[in-house]
């Protein structure tokens, strides 16, 4: 049995370069039509904006050869997700950095 979940219809106006971005995602078959687009859009900016209040959200734009490594490095089990390597990978750039500043303050 397929659950539904009860959902609102919401109308919004776009701009024609929005709307044809919007129908350049799903030409590209990632998406099945503009409104799962808009869900999945939604679902990120609440993701977002309504995250924990010790959780501080930053989105990290990289070049493609890196996230492609970031992903490999999953798949071989370095880490859980992307989001974890890279949460990783700054724990341990700010350990670095702040180690030394550390031993200093307390000589």
């Amino acid at each position: 049995m397929v659950e539904t979940v009860e959902s609102e219809r919401v109308t919004i106006r776009l701009d024609h370069e929005s709307l044809n971005a919007l129908e350049t995602l799903v030409s590209s078959g990632k998406y099945s039509n503009i409104s799962e687009v808009m869900r999945a859009a939604i679902e990120q900016f609440i993701e977002r904006n309504f995250s924990p209040r010790h959780i501080e959200k930053i989105t990290v734009e990289l070049p493609k050869g890196n996230a492609v490594e970031l992903q490999r490095l999953v798949r071989k089990g370095d880490s859980v997700s992307v989001d974890d390597a890279i949460r990783n990978a700054v724990r341990e750039y700010l350990r670095r950095r702040l180690s030394p500043k550390i031993s200093e303050k307390r000589k």
